[in-house]
């Protein structure tokens, strides 16, 4: 795909989605980062029911501590995969109580370096909460994005890297929400509402499946 057609995409996406923003609930980026954990498999609107009640009493690292693994689990137990997410909570809140005094680290480099951190959710807390720059690859965006062509790889990861190098630094991540979506209102992941779909002029996998669906 070349640039041209890369930016068309792009200006159509913008126009699309203007006011695209997390739909995960939070105060601070604490809570940001223990919403987008609790978001691994999991709707962010069963998150954020989830995090009303969590939030109301163990709102900071500190207070999260005061919790057991057990007692964390049965508030998430709605979210999926409670005992990982338990885990990697506790242990994010560990180490930014003792490595960083409480607060967040700001920089993407300390952010993935913590506990029970991975690659998406350092990327997502680093553009939302702290404005940097940086592409979170969920399910939506990497089934978007190879779609459309705008990546042809098998791993978030792989994806990251290509979509990095596809799109202009300072749109990093604008685009993550706007293929996020894209993803949940047109570009579904068992039926792709292509007909409708005003991308589809520049679409690979539309100029792949449109001679079969005649």
């Amino acid at each position: 795909m070349d640039n041209d057609t890369k930016q068309k995409i792009l200006d159509e996406l913008a126009r699309l989605y203007p006011d695209a923003r997390p739909a995960l609930q939070y105060k601070t980026p604490y809570e940001l980062l223990v919403a987008v954990i609790l978001s691994a498999q999991c709707t962010d609107e069963r998150v954020n029911k989830v995090t009303e009640v969590l939030f109301k009493e163990h709102d900071t690292p500190e207070k999260m501590l005061a919790l057991s693994q057990e007692e964390l689990e049965k508030y998430i137990y709605s979210c999926g995969f409670y005992r990982n997410k338990a885990a990697h909570i506790l242990s994010a809140s560990r180490d930014i109580v003792e490595k960083f005094g409480g607060e967040v680290p700001s920089e993407h480099e300390q952010l993935n370096k913590l506990a029970g951190v991975g690659q998406k959710t350092a990327n997502v807390v680093y553009a939302v909460a702290f404005g940097g720059d940086a592409i979170a690859v969920d399910t939506h965006v990497f089934r978007v994005s190879n779609r459309l062509g705008l990546a042809h790889a098998k791993t978030p990861e792989k994806t990251e890297l290509q979509l990095n190098e596809a799109i202009p630094k300072d749109e990093w991540s604008k685009a993550h929400h706007w293929l996020i979506y894209h993803g949940r209102r047109v570009c579904h992941s068992q039926k792709p509402d292509c007909v409708n779909c005003t991308l589809k002029s520049w679409c690979e996998f539309y100029a792949q499946t449109a001679p079969k669906n005649k």
